[in-house]
């Protein structure tokens, strides 16, 4: 099994979180996209995609 590390540029801690998001100009409604997240970045990841006006929501744990 390979670790999952959380998605934040240069950070190779072990993901905790997902943060699930989508860009509505460019994806169906139905579509989702994920980022990785560790405890201490999940915050800034989620940040910078609702500053773009993205839909975003975090949900524990990692996508299997």
């Amino acid at each position: 099994m390979t670790d999952l590390v959380c998605s934040r540029a240069g950070c190779r801690s072990a993901a905790t979180k997902h943060v699930v998001w989508r860009n509505p100009r460019i994806h169906a409604a139905d579509r989702e996209k994920v980022w990785l997240a560790c405890d201490e970045h999940v915050g800034f990841l989620r940040d910078y995609l609702a500053a773009r006006d993205f839909p975003v929501s975090v949900r524990d744990g990692v996508p299997a």
